[in-house]
């Protein structure tokens, strides 16, 4: 029998039918529509003549160059729709009557729990992924990853932080919290689940490179692991929030000034 995750339980009236074709919905209007948008463009990078490293992945980039007011209104367009699968999640398990995204442990009971937690995993995934990085690209098997490319206007570091924190609720709800509560309710096994919710996270990091993908990976299977384990998602978000915050307000304060950061 497939182990219980924080907030699982018997489907109740939906059966698995619905079930199932409800999360591929979920999955299509978001992470897994990436995870396909990310496998063409990695194609794409590895038949451009020229290697991996020579080829940029731009993560915050102007949406319309010498205009900045029109420039963050679709900054804010951009990360208020990608919030949207979210507010889907949360209506479909309120239908559940289990209490909406606080049956995922998104919620504020324990804040010193959460943000201790947060902060200690973020340290202990920032560095090693960063190491990772470096070495990929060495390799020859990541392109060069340019966190942001916003023009010098006074919203580009408020638009980086509402762009940390929405990739990270995003993820953390459906790839991570979501995802395991239909995976669970469908009779998987915690081992094929927790491989499902990796590889996915893996696959939508693909337009990074080789690099990206095993990181991810790597990454997707530790929180899995956390989440059992503490049954919250908020100190999950927390962390990741706290590793895409440091890596875009980083690269924005140090590219250009240090050596070993590379600028694509």
């Amino acid at each position: 029998m497939a182990e219980s995750l924080p907030g699982e339980g018997p489907s109740g009236a939906l059966s698995r039918r619905t079930l199932r074709s409800e999360t591929l919905i979920v999955l299509a209007l978001s992470l897994g529509a990436s995870a396909v948008s990310a496998l063409i463009s990695f194609v794409g990078a590895l038949t451009k003549p020229g290697g991996l490293k020579d080829q940029a992945a731009n993560l915050n980039s102007s949406q319309a160059p010498g205009r900045p007011w029109l420039d963050l209104a679709w900054q804010l367009f951009g990360i208020a729709t990608a919030l949207v699968p979210v507010v889907l999640v949360a209506h479909l398990l309120l239908r559940e009557h289990v209490g909406g995204l606080r049956a995922l442990g998104l919620d504020r009971r324990r804040p010193g729990f959460d943000l201790g937690w947060g902060v200690v995993v973020a340290a202990g995934i920032g560095g090693s992924g960063l190491l990772l990085y470096l070495g990929a690209r060495a390799a020859g098997a990541n392109l060069t990853v340019v966190p942001e490319s916003l023009p010098d206007v006074w919203w580009k570091f408020p638009v980086l932080i509402a762009s940390a924190v929405q990739n990270s609720v995003v993820e953390e709800v459906i790839v991570l919290g979501y995802l395991l509560r239909r995976l669970g309710q469908l009779g998987w096994s915690p081992t094929a689940a927790l491989l499902a919710s990796s590889l996915l996270r893996g696959s939508y990091h693909l337009y990074q490179g080789i690099g990206g993908f095993v990181g991810n990976v790597a990454m997707g299977a530790l929180f899995v692991l956390i989440y059992r384990r503490c049954g919250r998602i908020t100190p999950l978000i927390i962390a990741h929030a706290t590793i895409d915050l440091v890596a875009f307000t980083g690269y924005a304060l140090l590219a250009g000034r240090v050596d070993w950061l590379p600028t694509g």
